[in-house]
């Protein structure tokens, strides 16, 4: 496997649903240093698994309460994401911003608040899909990506400038 063509993505299942947020703020975004789980150690939004019985709204809502100690609201759709790993593992990612919060970032065993001008965002830091959708994002396009990583070296990827179909679900 080391092209998307080599995935089935009809029959396509992620392992776990999940979320990110992204709260944009007087040209600064909020991002983190993630201390735990999948990406540790590297830059991003924070997020998180959708829980049994929860919306994707509702989970980004409780990872941002969870990592950062914040209760984000206003929340807006920006896009999926359908990552699969060589090893087997795989996600369905929702994505969403929002200006609106309440609280004050503040660091918890699972990340450390980091704010950037969404200029200097450091790229080098993160994923490398996210200097090729956070740009629409911060636009105000909506997006879909399909992403083929070996651990975190991306193989190969499909990113269309359109909204999904598949845009809020309860997981069972």
């Amino acid at each position: 496997m080391k092209k998307l063509s080599d995935i089935d993505w009809a029959d396509w299942q992620p392992k776990d649903p999940a979320t990110l947020v992204f709260v944009i703020r007087d040209g600064q975004i909020l991002l983190i240093d993630k201390k735990t789980g999948l990406g540790k150690g590297k830059i991003n939004g924070p997020g998180g698994k959708v829980e049994k019985g929860e919306s994707p709204e509702a989970c980004a809502v409780r990872e941002c309460q969870e990592e950062l100690g914040i209760t984000v609201s206003k929340l807006r759709f920006c896009g999926q994401h359908r990552f699969q790993f060589v090893d087997g593992y795989s996600l369905l990612v929702w994505v969403y911003s929002s200006d609106t919060f309440e609280g004050i970032p503040v660091e918890t065993i699972e990340a450390k608040p980091l704010w950037f001008p969404v200029e200097e965002i450091p790229y080098e830091q993160m994923w490398e899909d996210d200097r090729l959708w956070l740009p629409m994002l911060l636009r105000g396009e909506q997006f879909q990506g399909r992403w083929l990583f070996d651990d975190d070296t991306m193989l190969d990827y499909e990113l269309l400038e359109e909204a999904p179909l598949n845009t809020t679900v309860c997981v069972p």
